[in-house]
């Protein structure tokens, strides 16, 4: 194998460009791994650790775009880094060409726009801080879309915009919908009256969607970005994103989504809803303790999905126990259908493998098998004496987030490009004691506009592996999204069954029962 690179001293492109760049190259044949990414010193630790940080790559700064290609052979590494250039350079012209219009500043861009009253920043995050600041100073709000802001300067941008009653989401905040519009990694979803504040791009996603497909709708979607909920940053944009939702008319109902915040954050942002919030709030908080919400106006829920059904519940007029008792009668059935699974699988087969695109998903699954067939392994686990000694490499049950910073270096997110979870799923499906196989599909703007395409072939795949072993291999799918989007969740259900997947629309449902297979099985390890 050869490995090569180059520098592109003072280009920088975002994340999600570089992405789609790698995910073109991949595909050319002869090619092994290829890194795309900014010299930032995140960047260069990642590279390290996947074996593409060449030498002359350590001495590159955060304006430096860094492009390492591993291939069979010099002929191919060399058809790739050309391929590479030729892209990078269509797609400047591509946007000259079409006359568009990119002004070199954000002063430049509000005389272009006068009337704008956010921005959205994704640059390199060294400099990603300051280009906030400016902008919070012209009185506008920020989506920080940029990672790698160091966590001093995020809590000097969330005093400051608190000072002035701006918002700050961010840094590293994929995912938010404001006044209708779809931003970053996010789905169509209804507008309506619930108003959502997540520390959780997938979170997010995940309760507009259904809160969406079950009759309701969305005000706004504030994301807060994950490090806003730790002591460090102590919930400022979680208490903000509460006060606008309460202050606004158009929001009657406001759910909190969020993993666990840190003890004396939970107790400001309760404290702060008892004492000034009138409206009905909904709160899931992955994996936190509910005992502390009992004193509290919040009402808690124990899934992404509970907290939208209530929310819908809250928003129609509906009684919340009339939710219960739905889920309640659907559990049930839930058994029933476990129990066909079961008996198509033959004694070896034991374990679940959980393939994830997002994060948030992958901890939910986690927590609610945890519940039914105790501790599974991971690369990001929920106990951390069961983290995977390699990540590239399953034992028992085990749920991988390929979304972590150790699978995408250089690569498109998964929620981009299938490829190398397909890969895993192949190897997962070779493995005679795996018995079901659990797989998120998030739709929406910024993932794969194909999910059904790309998946579909690969489960046909792997249930032919177990057929031709004499075994059954139960796929289960769970679709994030609406009709809406831009990929139509009807047209991705029928593919994907029809491919031999189960297909639920829900994270918990779909983790609760390929729990349910291996519980009821009896070959809990």
């Amino acid at each position: 194998m050869i490995t090569k690179g180059i520098i592109k001293t003072g280009e920088y492109y975002d994340s999600v460009s570089l992405m789609l760049v790698s995910k073109e190259v991949t595909k050319m044949d002869g090619v092994i791994d290829v890194a795309i990414v900014m010299g930032n010193d995140q960047n260069k630790s990642i590279l390290e650790t996947s074996h593409l940080l060449l030498d002359e790559f350590k001495d590159a700064i955060d304006s430096d775009l860094l492009i390492a290609v591993k291939c069979e052979t010099e002929e191919k590494v060399n058809e790739a880094l050309k391929k590479i250039d030729e892209i990078l350079k269509e797609r400047k012209n591509r946007s000259l060409a079409a006359g568009e219009y990119h002004p070199k500043s954000l002063d430049g861009a509000l005389e272009f726009m006068s009337n704008a009253n956010m921005v959205i920043i994704s640059v390199a995050g060294k400099y990603a801080g300051n280009e906030a600041m400016k902008a919070l100073k012209k009185g506008l709000h920020v989506m920080l879309f940029s990672d790698n802001v160091t966590i001093e300067k995020e809590k000097e941008l969330k005093e400051y915009a608190r000072e002035k009653g701006l918002l700050v989401m961010g840094p590293d905040c994929g995912t938010a919908i404001i006044n209708g519009a779809p931003l970053g990694f996010a789905n169509v979803v209804n507008r309506g009256d619930i108003g959502i504040v997540a520390a959780s791009g997938t979170g997010l996603q995940e309760v507009s969607s259904i809160i969406s497909n079950n009759g309701s709708g969305i005000s706004q979607g504030i994301g807060t970005g994950g490090r806003d909920v730790k002591s460090a940053i102590g919930g400022i944009m979680m208490i903000e994103g509460i006060k606008a939702l309460n202050n606004d008319p158009e929001t009657k109902v406001i759910t909190l989504v969020s993993k666990p915040p840190s003890d004396d954050v939970l107790e400001k942002v309760l404290s702060f809803l008892n004492e000034n919030v009138a409206k009905p709030t909904v709160g899931i908080f992955l994996g936190g303790n509910t005992e502390k919400f009992k004193n509290s106006k919040i009402i808690s829920a124990e899934t992404l999905e509970e907290a939208a059904l209530i929310s819908c519940a809250l928003s129609q007029g509906r009684s919340v126990n009339e939710f219960k008792e739905s889920v309640k009668k659907r559990d049930e059935e839930l058994d029933e259908k476990a129990k066909k699974e079961i008996d198509k699988l033959s004694d070896k087969q034991k374990y679940i493998r959980g393939l994830f695109t997002g994060g948030t998903l992958c901890d939910e699954a986690m927590l609610i098998s945890r519940k039914i067939i105790g501790e599974v392994y991971g690369n990001s686990p929920i106990n951390p004496q069961y983290k995977l000694k390699d990540s590239w490499k399953s034992q028992k049950n085990s749920y991988i987030d390929l979304g972590e910073d150790e699978f995408t270096v250089g690569r498109p997110h998964p929620m981009i490009d299938y490829s190398l979870r397909n890969k895993k799923i192949v190897e997962e499906a070779k493995d005679p004691e795996v018995a079901v196989l659990l797989l998120d599909v998030v739709l929406g703007y910024g993932s794969t506009m194909i999910p059904h395409e790309e998946l579909a072939p690969v489960i046909r795949e792997a249930k032919e592996i177990a057929k031709k072993d004499s075994r059954y291999l139960s796929i289960i799918i769970t679709i994030t999204g609406t009709d809406k989007d831009p990929q139509k969740l009807k047209e991705v259900e029928e593919t994907l069954t029809s491919a031999g997947a189960i297909v639920f629309k829900s994270n918990a449902y779909a983790s609760l029962f390929a729990s349910k297979i291996i519980e009821k099985s009896n070959k809990v390890v």
